[in-house]
C-alpha cells in the first residue's frame, strides 16, 4: 500500500480536499486503529488540516499511541450532523507518521482549534484513500481518490 501526504491529495484531487477539510478540520471525527489483538478500536479525535498536512495530537500513554506503535494503519471518518447524512461524509485511510520536527509542530499548533499539551505527540496522516460522499435527493454521490503504487487517480 502506498500513501501520500495531504499536499499531494491537494494537488491531485482539490474537490475531495475542499470537501474533506470542511468536514474534519477542527471538528470531532472518529479514528479507527488496530489493537494488539487484531480487533479495531475507535477514538474520537480532532484533526488539524494545514496546507501541507493533516495532523492529530495524542497523549503519549493513550491507547491510540499504543496501537500506532504496533500498527500504523488508520481509518478516519468525519462526525455526522444528522442521521440522513445531509452534510455529507468524508473518510480516509492510510498510515500515521510521528512528527519530530519542531517547526512542523509549531505550524500545527498555530492552526489547531485547541491548545495541545506540550507532552502530546504529533502525528501526520499519510493517505492511501480518501472518499467524499454527498447526498443528492437521498442518493449518495461518491468521489474516491486512491494512491496507487504507480499513480494516483480520482473517480466515483
Amino acid at each position: 500500500m502506498t500513501e501520500s501526504s495531504w499536499a499531494t491529495l491537494c494537488e491531485q484531487a482539490p474537490d475531495v480536499v475542499s470537501f474533506g477539510k470542511s468536514r474534519i478540520d477542527g471538528k470531532v471525527a472518529y479514528l479507527s486503529t488496530v489493537r494488539s489483538t487484531g480487533f479495531p478500536r475507535t477514538h474520537p479525535v480532532t484533526p488539524i488540516v494545514g496546507e501541507s498536512g493533516c495532523y492529530l495530537f495524542a497523549e503519549p500513554g493513550s491507547s491510540k499511541v499504543r496501537d500506532f506503535e504496533l500498527n500504523k494503519g488508520f481509518s478516519l471518518h468525519c462526525g455526522m450532523s444528522d442521521s440522513s447524512g445531509s452534510s455529507g461524509e468524508f473518510q480516509m485511510t492510510g498510515t500515521v507518521k510521528l512528527v519530530t520536527s519542531e517547526e512542523t509542530r509549531k505550524a500545527a499548533e498555530a492552526i489547531c482549534s485547541y491548545r495541545p499539551a506540550a507532552s502530546y505527540l504529533l502525528y501526520e496522516l499519510h493517505i492511501h484513500e480518501a472518499v467524499a460522499t454527498a447526498y443528492r435527493s437521498g442518493r449518495p454521490q461518491r468521489t474516491r481518490w486512491v494512491m496507487d503504487d504507480a499513480t494516483a487517480h480520482a473517480g466515483s
